[in-house]
């Protein structure tokens, strides 16, 4: 089967990272892309080079005070004197419905959730080319392939259309779902990122053909904090339509195979005619984050099950950080769902 990926998506190097209130080496690497490349390889999977779709899948999703804000943002940033080397916000509205600001630093903060992802000279081009990356992997089953892998880096599932956060920019998940409407009356987004897909259930938190589905560490104690808890079941036509299972820490993989279960008895309902898989693997147990305690056998089994659908699926990449087992962990994933979906 088919892979995506683009070498321009390695070019994004974020240095800043701030935990708990400590200064951190940035866990999102372009080293995660070379991982991922050779475990897809592994896997018998073919990489192809994405096209250049242009804005237009992108505005799809975002909103186009957003995407100038981040095209022109690094610019406008080092005109400021004494600024830093990448735009990091340092103020944040409490609400988002008063007016606008004029100034850089003022517009980083409204469009930036938090200070992990930082904006750089190349992070236009590489969330770009990660977006058109989802874009092709979409397009790849409209045109009748049963599934497809798109190496998405930066990641997506914390961006809103609005906002960027969690080291993502541009919402690669929600971007392949809105490309699959164009074919598929209705979509399912299935995450399975350590972290809530807090980005995607805002996107559709109000849409009654894409149903998002996210599996993750409890929020209450985790990032993102805010979004991912087990009552937010959408609003308006979205009512019903989203679907959040937090899991306690250092869940296994019975823990969440259990919940995965009741995600795609949801998944069945909805009767998607396409599946977007958010594929984090970063709820391995010797992941960084140390969030969930998935086994490598663990992902095949998750895989084999949303393969069980045997719907047209578009696999995502988000998390999923450095550690010797990323690349395996990636191989295990594709085999379990090529074994099963074919």
């Amino acid at each position: 089967m088919k892979a995506y990926f683009a070498d321009e998506q390695k070019r994004h190097d974020p240095t800043f990272f701030l935990s708990s209130g400590a200064p951190q080496p940035n866990p999102e690497q372009p080293e995660r892309a070379e991982r991922l490349l050779s475990g897809a390889r592994a896997a018998g999977l073919e990489i192809l080079r994405p096209g250049n779709h242009g804005l237009g899948p992108i505005s799809a999703i975002h909103s186009p005070e957003y995407i100038d804000f981040l095209q022109r943002i690094y610019e406008r940033w080092q005109r400021i004197d004494g600024a830093s080397a990448e735009v990091i916000p340092n103020i944040h509205p409490i609400a988002r419905t008063g007016s606008y600001p004029a100034s850089a630093v003022g517009q980083a903060g409204y469009h930036m959730a938090d200070t992990s992802c930082p904006i750089s000279r190349d992070t236009w081009d590489s969330a770009c080319w990660s977006a058109w990356t989802a874009v092709s992997s979409a397009d790849a089953v409209l045109s009748g392939d049963a599934w497809s892998y798109a190496l998405c880096r930066p990641p997506g599932h914390h961006a809103f259309r609005d906002v960027a956060g969690g080291f993502c920019y541009f919402n690669n998940s929600a971007i392949a779902a809105q490309r699959l409407r164009k074919s598929a009356d209705r979509v399912a987004i299935v995450d399975v990122d350590l972290h809530h897909g807090n980005g995607t259930q805002g996107v559709f938190y109000e849409r009654n053909d894409v149903l998002t589905v996210s599996i993750h560490a409890d929020p209450v104690r985790f990032y993102p904090f805010f979004w991912g808890h087990a009552d937010e079941r959408g609003e308006g036509l979205g009512l019903g339509y989203n679907l959040n299972l937090p899991l306690p820490r250092k869940s296994d993989d019975d823990a969440f195979l259990e919940a995965l279960s009741m995600a795609l008895r949801r998944v069945e309902a909805f009767a998607p005619d396409a599946i977007v898989v958010a594929l984090g693997l970063d709820a391995f147990e010797g992941d960084p984050f140390g969030g969930l305690s998935v086994s490598t056998p663990g992902f095949v089994r998750i895989a084999e099950a949303i393969a069980s659908l045997r719907r047209p699926t578009v696999i995502v990449q988000e998390g999923g950080y450095l550690c010797d087992a990323l690349g395996g962990n990636l191989t295990a994933f594709l085999n379990g769902f090529g074994t099963v979906q074919g």
